[in-house]
């Protein structure tokens, strides 16, 4: 039997708080948390000012509202994701059924993948319409922060599909050589009559033949 599926070893074991923490995949799925809050928090706090002749409050990048709303909704879906994996990441040691691991490895990798790319398209965006913003007194260090910050997104979360695309492909690698999950595996532990008797095969007492050779009457009424 596989001592692991997944990359983890199978259900039964305690959890290690620190073990886990210290994991480098739980490292950059923090580091993922935090600077998607770094990005949205600062867009919101000082993404938006007010010039004199526009009442209204326009984004730091270009006055390209689309682009401050882009960076808001990214960096958010990102945070509540990494809460999602990183509790899933906790739990995944008690799951013991292979089929549930390797769907949550499968939209790990799917949507760090994702993400990975819609930060880089953040980061392009970003840097684009702050290179062509014409405004005065706005706050740019704020505005570089965002940018830096979603240039370190795409990189983290380029590390997490990394991360997840090995322990995915570890998983099929430990099904071909020989994991089966015990949900799945119909296989019977007794062999089948048709297929021969096995050695030291005894023949059940209880047979037609034997039944027939009792003398048994049924009663006339």
């Amino acid at each position: 039997m596989e001592s692991s599926a997944y990359g983890a070893s199978l259900a039964g074991g305690a959890f290690d708080f620190w073990s886990f923490i210290k994991q480098p995949q739980t490292i950059v799925r923090l580091f993922c948390w935090l600077f998607s809050i770094v990005v949205f928090a600062t867009i919101l706090s000082e993404g938006y000012v007010n010039e004199v002749h526009d009442p209204n409050a326009s984004c730091i990048f270009d006055g390209s509202d689309g682009a401050c709303s882009y960076g808001i909704v990214i960096g958010i879906l990102a945070f509540l994701a990494c809460v999602v994996f990183i509790i899933l990441d906790a739990l995944f040691h008690q799951i013991s059924n292979a089929k549930e691991r390797k769907y949550i490895v499968s939209v790990d990798l799917v949507f760090s993948a994702v993400w990975t790319f819609l930060w880089f398209v953040c980061f392009c965006v970003l840097a684009h319409k702050w290179s062509n913003s014409k405004k005065t007194g706005v706050p740019a260090d704020a505005a570089r922060a965002v940018v830096a910050f979603s240039f370190f997104s795409t990189a983290s979360w380029g590390l997490l599909t990394v991360f997840a695309f090995r322990r995915y492909r570890l998983g099929l690698m430990e099904v071909n050589l020989g994991y089966n999950d015990p949900v799945s595996d119909h296989t019977s532990p007794y062999p089948s009559a048709y297929a021969g008797a096995p050695e030291g095969y005894q023949q059940s007492p209880f047979t037609p033949a034997s039944a027939g050779e009792s003398g048994y009457q049924p009663p006339a009424y």
